[in-house]
């Protein structure tokens, strides 16, 4: 019943008029509509072929959808500018470069600013170390997914500074650090890191759970043949999830113990 509702939905909404079919941009909002409708009916929980592997995995961006990110509050106190004054005056591209492991820290101070201006960057990275804390309810619904057998990774564009939020965090008691762009040299959307995310894991797109709070990431993750969430909240999260038949079950007296233990 529920392949049958899936397929449906999916025809119903690859029904366009020939005037929608005229923009590339229409066809390909169409066609991710199409798939985000048909990822959110159809579970997919299983063990892979070789009878080892839990699947799906779950790869999740991290600042923002894990893990506060201090760039928009702290960050612009830090400096005592306003956010649009810290746009208009930071380097275009430093900051980018720092998240592909293009450029090192020091080079990150000296181009920081357009006018090159000094400023103290180990007080920037305590400011932003300070700034990092879980997201409302993330880490107890991390600690059902591992208990529950998840296999999970970040999938984030970030420097070398990750280093700090695991320092403080603890991230790695519940899932990898092992796409980060710093030491891929590649961001998403770039089409180019889902692919490695793939040719890492060995798996079928279709096997992977994608979930960041951009929708842009989300829709490359799409085309590349992930499932895709953007991330809104951890309720809508859990129930996204719990669409596709992942197990985000827990015993609250347990979990607690669990995270108390960490």
């Amino acid at each position: 019943m529920m392949a049958s509702a899936s397929l449906s939905l999916t025809s119903c909404n690859l029904r366009t008029s020939s005037a929608t079919f005229s923009s590339p941009l229409a066809r390909r909002t169409q066609r991710i509509s199409a798939i985000m409708a048909l990822n959110s009916s159809t579970p997919l929980t299983s063990i892979s072929s070789n009878g080892r592997r839990k699947l799906p995995i779950l790869l999740f961006d991290v600042m923002d959808t894990l893990v506060r990110d201090p760039f928009y509050e702290d960050i612009p106190a830090f400096f005592r500018m306003p956010m649009k004054e810290l746009l208009e005056c930071k380097h275009p591209t430093a900051w980018i470069e720092f998240e592909e492991g293009l450029i090192d820290e020091p080079t990150l101070a000296r181009k920081f600013f357009k006018d090159q201006r000094s400023f103290d960057l180990e007080g920037l990275k305590s400011c932003m170390k300070r700034g990092y804390s879980y997201i409302n309810g993330v880490e107890e619904l991390l600690c059902s997914l591992k208990k529950n057998g998840y296999e999970m990774h970040a999938f984030t564009n970030y420097p070398i500074w990750y280093t700090m939020i695991e320092e403080k965090l603890k991230l790695s008691n519940y899932l990898s650090w092992t796409f980060c762009s710093c030491k891929f040299g590649k961001r998403k959307p770039d089409t180019d890191f889902y692919l490695e995310v793939l040719k890492h894991l060995d798996v079928e797109p279709g096997n992977c759970i994608f979930v960041d709070d951009r929708m842009k990431n989300v829709e490359a993750a799409i085309e590349a043949g992930f499932r895709g969430f953007q991330f809104k909240g951890v309720d809508l999260l859990r129930n996204d999830l719990s669409t596709l038949g992942v197990d985000i079950s827990s015993n609250s007296h347990n979990e607690n113990q669990d995270l108390a233990s960490l």
